[in-house]
């Protein structure tokens, strides 16, 4: 269905990928895999058309529909919620928007309009055979979550989070031939993205999907292929059968790369020990042919770098933790908490989970005490030491300072060396530690908040959707220094695989006329998933 042919892309200092030789076919759904940085989201663009390549060829077959998840969350302000899915179908919007005026304004009695109409009626039949449009975009708008009443609201009427569902409406409805998602499940809760997984399951056609949610891939994917050394490489299967095979691989190369080291050092040996001695000279000689044949380059070593993640607090919590006690919240009138009790005991890690808007970060402010509530109180521990990782990290991680000079001021007292070690962990090396805070990408700001939290030793930790921008390897990593650490979690977090590494209690909000209602269960998420049936 898609064909890349030597595709390559260079930058002036960067090479990103050169001489890629792929072939997407139907019915495959494949996940785009690669450290962050490594040219994903390039390439993407450059097979939509979007980017232009450096060099090779992109063939589509002849009469195919590609669909391309959009990016602008802001770019439909002015459209109903229905119409902005409608235009995803760009030619069945126009023709129906253009009907819509010709019966409401022109005079039906003119040929030429007539004619004009019927012609937009055989576009509208092509495109919509089943004359069903209305009943599938209401059906996919319901499924996301919005009620029938508001489907005619704007789209400058709903949240951030909702306008990115409305996009994944708008390039699922067409059903195109070929699916580039980038990021699809950025924003989502997590019953909207076990709805986006049943939809791409059945996608008829072909798929290219970049994710860093690992249980989202395992659900999608028939097919892995890994950006990396500068290539793309297709595997088999989903993430977790990538990982066993690549893990494999890794393991091959190291053994061949330890092999030739070796016979390397022992050829370099004998030609220093005889290359002066006359009898030995013609073996000396052989020995050097022999070592320029080596290619230890060729065994590369993988982009891929897996942060190391640490939380180690300075004193242990004490008989008590957190406790709230009826704590309510409204914002212009509108409830979002209300009357809210939770005790929080020592040991407890705890997934707050629920649909977008229903308050989880509005709670995470209240307990770290950001913003007050209107009623209730808020009592920690005496021996409690908090950690924050707030949802927006660029708002806190911003300014001209270096980065060592950026975690040094939150601590005047504590060693060079622990705020050196702290950046490596994260995977800022010694010249990258130098570079300035406004520098940093999304994925950067987040391991530095990390960072952060590392060498401030709390041992009660709030953390409001900390796997945004981060790759995978830093995802896992997460999820097991969560699940080491000795102390009390909080965690909002729509990524499953994180929340199953650590939760063993989840906190349910559901949305109701009254503010966010609260479902308790003390088990792992997926003792949670088997009771809820």
């Amino acid at each position: 269905m898609l064909q890349t042919i030597n595709l390559t892309m260079r930058y002036a200092t960067k090479k990103l990928f050169e001489n890629v030789n792929i072939k997407l076919d139907r019915n495959k759904r494949y996940g785009l895999i690669g450290a962050n940085g490594a040219g994903k989201s390039t390439f993407l663009k450059i097979l939509s058309g979007a980017n232009e390549a450096s060099g090779g060829e992109i063939v589509i077959e002849s009469g195919l529909r590609l669909g391309v998840l959009g990016q602008d969350q802001y770019a439909f302000e002015e459209l109903s919620l229905k119409d902005a899915v409608l235009i995803g179908n760009r030619r069945l919007y126009d023709a129906i928007k253009e009907k819509e005026q010709l019966y409401a304004e022109g005079d039906l009695s003119d040929e030429s309009l007539n004619h004009r109409l019927g012609e937009l009626e055989i576009i509208c039949a092509e495109e919509d055979p089943m004359y069903e449009y209305e009943v599938v975009i209401e059906k996919i708008l319901e499924d996301l979550g919005f009620e029938a009443s508001k489907h005619n609201d704007f789209m400058k009427t709903i949240t951030g989070g909702d306008k990115f569902k409305i996009l994944l409406a708008q390039v699922l409805f067409p059903k195109p031939d070929i699916l580039l998602l980038d990021e699809p499940t950025n924003n989502l809760d997590l019953h909207s993205i076990a709805w986006l997984e049943e939809n791409l399951k059945r996608h008829d056609g072909t798929m290219i999907v970049i994710s860093h949610d690992r249980h989202f891939l395992n659900a999608v994917c028939t097919h892995i292929l890994d950006m990396d050394f500068h290539t793309i490489r297709e595997f088999s299967g989903n993430y977790d059968d990538w990982y066993i095979a690549s893990t494999l691989i890794v393991k091959q190369q190291e053994a061949q790369r330890n092999k030739k080291l070796k016979e390397k050092e022992e050829l370099e040996s004998f030609i220093a020990r005889f290359s002066a001695n006359a009898s030995k000279a013609k073996q000396a000689t052989s020995r050097q042919k022999q070592l320029e044949k080596l290619d230890i380059q060729s065994l590369e070593v993988s982009s891929r770098r897996d942060p190391s993640i640490v939380f180690k607090p300075k004193r242990s919590i004490g008989n008590e933790a957190l406790e709230c006690d009826g704590i309510s919240k409204n914002y212009d009138g509108f409830c979002v908490l209300s009357d809210v009790s939770l005790k929080i005991l020592p040991g407890d890690k705890i997934a707050i989970i629920g649909p977008n808007g229903v308050g989880k970060s509005t709670l995470c402010k209240i307990l770290v005490e950001e913003i007050a509530p209107d009623k209730g109180e808020v009592k920690w521990g005496a021996t409690v030491q908090k950690g924050y990782f707030p949802q927006n990290v660029s708002e806190e991680i911003k300014g001209k300072q270096t980065l060592y000079e950026w975690l040094f001021a939150f601590d005047k007292k504590i060693e060079s060396s622990e705020i050196r070690n702290s950046l490596g962990r994260m995977l800022f090396s010694g010249e990258e530690q130098e570079k300035s805070i406004d520098a940093l990408s999304g994925g950067e700001k987040h391991r530095m908040m990390l960072s952060r939290l590392m060498l401030e030793g709390g041992n009660f930790l709030v953390l409001d959707e900390p796997t945004n921008h981060l790759d995978l390897e830093s995802i896992i990593a997460l999820g097991e220094a969560l699940y080491k650490f000795d102390g009390c979690v909080i965690c909002v977090s729509h990524d499953r695989e994180l929340i199953d590494a650590y939760a063993n209690r989840i906190i349910e909000l559901k949305p109701t006329q009254n503010g966010a209602e609260i479902f308790d269960f003390r088990g792992s998420y997926e003792e949670y998933l088997a009771f809820k049936g």
